[in-house]
């Protein structure tokens, strides 16, 4: 019965947030109207939502999200050519569990763990 979900994480600037999401990870807006203090971007068959939280200190955010890819070489290769920082501690690399996973921090320190299963 489930079909879909769509994880929301807290912004605290929508331009930049929306820049970040759109410029350097290749997303697009999610439908036609523009809605104060939320945002909905979709890049291939996944949606994120971001929700207005101007006092959020990125220091003590641990909005996370897990997003599955079946490529995710091309994927990592094409985030590094467009300069987006690589977490620390999460460049490219197989897992225990079977998973190839990398991650990154958005602007809001929004950890995005991307997986490819091997």
């Amino acid at each position: 019965m489930l079909t879909a979900s769509h994880p929301k994480l807290p912004m605290r600037n929508k331009a930049i947030t929306k820049d970040y999401y759109i410029n350097k990870l290749g997303f697009k807006p999610f439908g036609t109207k523009d809605y104060e203090g939320y945002l909905m971007l979709e890049k291939d068959s996944i949606q994120i939502h971001f929700f207005e939280f101007k006092d959020l200190d990125p220091k003590e955010n641990y909005g996370q999200v897990y997003i599955r890819t079946n490529d995710i070489e091309t994927l990592y290769l094409a985030y590094i050519k467009a300069n987006v920082e690589i977490h620390p501690n999460g460049h490219l690399e197989l897992k225990p569990w079977q998973q190839k996973e990398f991650a990154l921090l958005d602007p809001d320190s929004n950890l995005l763990t991307f997986g490819d299963t091997i």
